[in-house]
């Protein structure tokens, strides 16, 4: 009970949140490019103060707080009798009122929030004019992806699904044949989530680039409270019948508990599934504000430093499910060896006089699960420091692709293959058909189900779980580190900005004239610089936009500057932007 509470609702809390907020935090990031796109393009955003690409995210995920608390008043049982498919109907009920409240309450506040065509930037097309519904529609993808992988999941790990009853029927040949079908099924079962994925991927992406792969992620995350809801209802369910049985209560209220207990099976693999999807596209989310703070124009694996981190980013989920694995097996030894301990040493444990020492057990566990994953954090954590640092921000953003892609095959695997053989298990207490012959708890077939059953346990408890947190992680260091990485310093090509506002009169908006100069400088990494000038001048509702572009060494190009004979902006009186000016723009 004690390790259902903390595996099932504490960490899956943490891992759903994490994705949560790391949602969230890309799509502000995206956002504010999308702000600057539009500057560049002389549009000047007015409502929320220019900054409504950047508050979208944040309001969508609070509208998504709601909806699920609308969602879960709407999670009710008509009858005390009710039965496994009524208490899994209610269930759902409740999670599409929140996905549909929240998907009606996008379209209201992306019309509020967003101007009518946005100006963003797509990897080798420039500067595109994007419809706002576009956004919508990709918010509308990630709340059907993430509904869509929640089925998926669920037809590979529920009781009755012929991936399950496989499974079943391969346990009457022993615990290899068994391990050998779960295997297959977990598998088998990558194949339709990462369709779902990639078709993610494209479609958000292509109508509203980077922004709207972070937004669909967003959108998805935002009913994380209702699917956490659903997910604790397994575990909740669990340890009630538990505390039933302990106390000795009346049949009929464990066999009340065993219903609930039955559909939490589901509801916690299926969880677990939008755990992964949430994951995945969390991640991709961070990889899009990675790639797009560091200025790197795309990631070229023909360059053998990509190539190479990107073999080693898929190697790391590899690694990390071993580590992983390796801890839930020094952990168990460590259990057994205890609880044969305490059956030698304290009298009456098996006849119920005695009481176990509880606390020693629940002691190990925690030890062991905090001191084990010490290793694998610091490589979560350090490899991609290295690499950006030795390498650079385009091998990083390899290794990072690598683990996202490696990582997200070996959490579908593990979780559905885990889910399958304990639900393969459960089949056996109300008695399944095996070649024309029922077999029940205790059987042959039984037993090798709980062999199958034992190794999917560390697969959807512990290591597939963790690949989550591994792909997030490891997304989130290389976005933290990205402003010592590349083009973000005055010597290695930052982008330097300064801008310069004067307003002509005080009277109406007709009378008013504005001027904004800006003075861009960049590396090219080749031993050349890049200076773009650009003066916007807003008179009477129109803009004019001059610009002037100069490429050569960095001598070459101050020259070219000064030969402009300085940036006038001539209003009232006269404003100069000089060289002097241009060395003492702030970075940005």
């Amino acid at each position: 009970n004690v390790g259902d509470n903390v595996g099932d609702v504490a960490g899956m809390g943490a891992d759903l949140f994490g994705s949560y907020v790391a949602t969230v935090l890309a799509a502000m990031v995206l956002g504010n490019y999308i702000i600057k796109d539009m500057a560049d393009a002389g549009t000047v955003l007015e409502s929320f103060n220019g900054m409504g690409p950047i508050l979208l995210p944040i309001v969508i995920a609070g509208v998504g707080i709601l909806a699920s608390i609308i969602g879960t008043f709407l999670v009710r049982i008509s009858s005390n009798d009710a039965k496994e498919p009524q208490v899994q109907k209610a269930l759902d009920l409740g999670n599409w009122v929140a996905i549909i409240l929240t998907l009606v309450a996008s379209w209201f506040l992306i019309r509020w929030m967003l101007p009518e065509t946005l100006q963003m930037s797509f990897f080798g097309e420039g500067v595109k004019a994007i419809p706002s519904r576009h956004v919508f529609y990709a918010a509308m993808i990630g709340l059907a992806v993430g509904a869509l992988i929640s089925m998926v999941t669920a037809h590979y790990t529920s009781l009755g699904k012929k991936p399950v009853l496989d499974i079943v029927k391969n346990s009457s040949t022993g615990a290899a044949t068994n391990i050998i079908a779960g295997l297959a099924v977990g598998m088998k079962s990558t194949f339709a989530s990462v369709i779902l994925f990639a078709a993610a991927i494209y479609g958000s992406y292509a109508l509203a680039g980077f922004y709207g792969v972070a937004l669909a992620a967003s959108a998805m995350m935002a009913t994380t409270a209702m699917q956490l809801a659903i997910d604790a209802f397994g575990p909740i369910a669990d340890n009630a019948g538990g505390v039933a049985e302990m106390s000795e209560l009346e049949p009929h209220v464990r066999e009340r508990t065993d219903i609930l207990d039955s559909v939490g099976n589901t509801t916690a693999a299926v969880g677990k599934g939008f755990a992964i999807a949430s994951a995945a596209l969390t991640a991709l989310a961070l990889f899009a504000a990675y790639v797009t703070f560091t200025g790197i124009d795309g990631i070229n694996i023909f360059k053998a430093d990509v190539l190479a981190m990107l073999f080693v980013g898929g190697m790391i989920p590899v690694i990390f499910s071993a580590l992983a694995m390796q801890s839930v097996g020094k952990a168990a030894m460590e259990m057994v060896q205890e609880v044969r301990r305490q059956f030698k040493e304290i009298p009456g444990i098996m006849e119920g006089t005695g009481t176990p020492e509880y606390a020693k057990c629940v002691d190990i566990s925690t030890k062991a699960a905090l001191k084990e994953m010490i290793l694998p954090g610091l490589i979560t954590i350090i490899t991609p420091i290295i690499i950006g640092l030795v390498f650079g921000a385009e091998p990083l953003g390899g290794y990072m692709a690598g683990v996202c892609v490696s990582g997200v095959m070996w959490a579908i695997f593990q979780n559905n293959a885990g889910g399958a053989w304990d639900n393969a298990k459960k089949s056996f207490e109300a008695g399944v058909e095996i070649n024309g012959k029922m077999e029940y708890k205790g059987s042959d077939a039984h037993k090798a189900a709980v062999t199958g059953d034992t190794v999917g346990d560390p697969f959807k408890d512990t290591s597939g779980p963790s690949m989550n947190i591994l792909i997030k992680l490891t997304c989130l260091v290389g976005l933290v580190i990205a402003p010592i990485l590349g083009n973000h310093d005055t010597e290695e090509g930052m982008a330097m900005t300064k801008e310069v506002e004067v307003t002509v009169n005080n009277s109406v908006a007709n009378d008013q004239k504005e001027v904004k100069v800006k003075v861009i400088m960049q590396d090219n990494n080749d031993g050349t610089v890049t200076a773009n000038v650009t003066s916007t001048t807003f008179e009477n509702g129109t803009s004019t936009v001059k610009k002037h572009v100069f490429t050569g060494t960095e001598e070459e190009v101050n020259a070219k500057i000064n030969a402009l004979e300085k940036v006038k902006v001539n209003v009232e009186k006269e404003i100069e932007v000089t060289k002097e000016d241009i060395k003492n723009l702030p970075q940005a």
